[in-house]
Formats: C-alpha cells, structure tokens, sequence
C-alpha cells in the first residue's frame, strides 16, 4: 500500500477533525488528502460516499485519492469500504443509507432545499465530515450544519432565537442577529481551519477595456431592451441590459488576443453565454476548450490553448497546473465564485512560483459597482444598488 504523506498543516488539521466537523482550507490546500487519511483514520471498514462536484466526480481525484490506500469503487479492488463518488444533484439518492462515512465536498448547503433535507437525513444516521473553502458568508449559512450537529431542532428553532428580520419589508431581510457569541462557540466547535504557506505569489493585474458610453447612458434614461426591442420591466432587466452593452465591448477580446501574444495558455472565466459567443471566435487563432453548461471538455493537451469556463459551472470542483495564467472576461455578482475561481491556479503542487490573473475592467458604472463589492469580499446585490447611481453614474472608480 502507497503511504498517505501529509504536509505539516495537513497533519495538524487531521489531529483536529472530528465527526460532523467543517474542514475550512484555501482552494489548493489539500483538504481531499486530509479527508482520506481521516477516513483510514477514523472509520475504516465503513462504506464511504464523497458528495462534491459533478466535474470532480468525472475527474476521478476522489477515485485516485482513495487508492493510495486501497479504497475501491468495488468489493474486488477495496482493503476497506466501498468508495462511492457523486453529485450533489443526486443527494437524495443516498438519503436511506445507513451507518457509514460521508464527505460533503464544495459547501452546497444553503436554505432549506432538497439537498438539505437530504443532508439532514443522511447525517442522522450516519457519520460524516464536510470541506469547505467558503464554509459560510452569513450566520444563516450555518443552520444545516448546526441542526445537523444537534445544536437546534430545526430552522426555525434557530430563526427564532437568533434572527431580527425588518419590519414591513417585501422580502425578509436580516437587520441584525442575536446572540452571536453563542454562534461565534457552536462555530468553533466544529470549523477545523487549515492554512498553510503557499509557494506561489499571486499577481492580480487590471487590463482597462472601453465600453459605449452613448448607448450605456441611453439605456438608463430611457429603459429600453435594445436587444429585445421592448420596455425593459425591472431592474434586474436594466442590469442584464448594461451588462451585455459593457461586457460585449470589442475592446475585451482585443485585450484577450493581446494576452494570448504573451500566454500559451490560459483559462478565461466569463458569465454569459453572449460572452461565450464572441470568445469562441479565438478558435481561428488557437485550441479553444470550453467547460460550461453546454461543453464539459477537458483541458487541452496542445502547446496553445484558451480554456473558456463559465463561472457558476466551474469556478470550483477542479485544477490546472498547466498554466499560471486566468483572464476574467467579466465579473461575477458572487464573491464565493471569484475567490473559488482564483484558486483553479493555485495548487500544492502547481509548478510555478508566479500566478497571474488579468481582470478586463471598465469605467463603466456597472463594472465599477461589482468591483467595489468583490473587494469588500461581498455579493454584488442589484436590489440594493440605488438607481440614482445609475442615473448620475458617478460612482467612484
């Protein structure tokens, strides 16, 4: 049997995992290992189901992680349990399973869904361990896993003593929490954090890119759907409309040729499939790739290539240690996608030392209010942005 090697931050996490615990590492930082060693450790014999992305589960790393110690997807090729590796999506098709070892991979636990409920039963009856790079933005974040872990009955339990919602709001919004310092101890009780010192230096670089000044302004004033013809009939229509007049900008795929001059190879983050459309145009000049909705392609094995990846589908889940290079073609509304997203890069074992990430930014008032949130580490909110921002566009840059 190959021996598990953990590094010393690896080592020092496993001492301090226990069951129903939050293993909380960057993106990078070897939680999977540390998971399997745990499993050895801990619950050997036990069946054990991985729950995490659908591109992880394609990938097979969970599969190769287990076999280091002899863990296979079969009685015949196991020294231990049976390994099972899936995706959240198919949650429930594990929820009457019983007296084994789970591995919620990638925090997917949010409100009181599906795959809640389903989480909840599964870890009733049956031992487990959740990773997480982004273990919880808010306090509501934590509710499944302190339900889970015996802390209150339910969510409403927890709602009642510890949320204050606004008075005659339209939608519930939290004014402020109760008695955090009981939460601040239930959240040490089971969050194992693991940091490390990584060898790698990230250089973030802004590559500013035009936009039509004339139509953007139009637009707002006049609420009209220029690529539908119609009223646009909310705000969250006018932001899809700005965003598609600014991300469109001819200036962003002349700044991504210009890098391909400079980069071999590079990953391309974007968020609509508009953007996607003007990127596959690149296919002319290079190896285009694409993991998105619609393409789940691998990275390419030539000595050029621009992998195009959709934020939402894979800002998490998988690792290149190809390149040292991503380009953000736009920006995204969640700050948990950006962080993620850097971290494609950003590996134990990524052989280089520098890593840059190209971010295409206008002045546009748009652009600049997204960015403003992402380095508060926030989620851009269009609820909240007030119009008159959007009228006046004077929002500092």
């Amino acid at each position: 049997m190959e021996p598990l090697e953990l590094r010393p931050h690896q080592e020092d996490a496993l001492e301090k995992m226990g069951d129903g615990k939050i293993l909380w590492g960057p993106v990078g930082s070897g939680k999977s290992r540390v998971a399997v060693a745990y499993y050895e450790q801990k619950h050997w014999g036990r069946d054990v189901y991985v729950i995490t992305t659908a591109k992880v589960r394609d990938s097979g790393e969970w599969q190769g992680d287990f076999a280091k110690i002899v863990i296979g997807k079969d009685l015949e090729s196991t020294l231990g349990g049976v390994l099972t590796v899936d995706s959240w999506n198919n949650i429930d098709k594990y929820k009457d399973v019983k007296n084994e070892f789970f591995i919620f991979d990638e925090q997917r636990l949010v409100g009181s869904g599906k795959w809640v409920k389903a989480f909840l039963k599964i870890a009733r009856n049956n031992k487990w361990i959740l990773l997480s790079a982004t273990p919880g933005d808010t306090w509501l974040d934590y509710i499944p896993v302190f339900v889970a872990n015996g802390f209150y009955r339910n969510r409403t339990e927890f709602k009642l003593e510890h949320v204050v919602y606004a008075p005659y709001s339209r939608f519930p919004k939290v004014v402020r929490y109760l008695n955090e310092s009981k939460l601040n101890g239930y959240r040490n009780r089971i969050l194992v954090r693991m940091f490390y010192d990584t060898h790698t230096t990230r250089h973030p670089i802004t590559i500013p890119v035009g936009y039509n000044q004339l139509l953007l302004q139009n637009v707002i004033k006049n609420r009209w759907h220029i690529y539908k013809n119609k009223p646009i009939r909310d705000v969250a229509e006018l932001f899809s409309v700005m965003r598609q007049i600014v991300n469109s900008d001819p200036s962003r795929v002349r700044a991504v040729r210009k890098l391909m001059e400079e980069h071999d190879k590079m990953v391309v983050f974007y968020n609509f499939d508009y953007e996607l459309e003007i990127l596959r145009g690149l296919k002319d000049e290079t190896t285009v790739a694409e993991w998105n909705g619609h393409k789940h392609e691998e990275i390419p094995t030539t000595n050029r290539w621009v992998y195009l990846v959709q934020y939402v589908a894979g800002s998490e889940g998988w690792n290149c240690t190809e390149t040292n290079v991503i380009t953000f073609y736009s920006l995204t509304y969640s700050y948990k996608n950006w962080h993620q997203a850097h971290g494609r890069i950003d590996r134990l074992n990524v052989p280089f030392s520098d890593l840059y990430y190209y971010t295409l930014r206008s002045k546009a008032v748009i652009d600049t209010a997204i960015w403003r949130s992402l380095k508060a580490k926030k989620n851009f909110n269009v609820a909240s942005f007030p119009e008159s921002k959007l009228l006046s566009s004077k929002v500092a840059q």
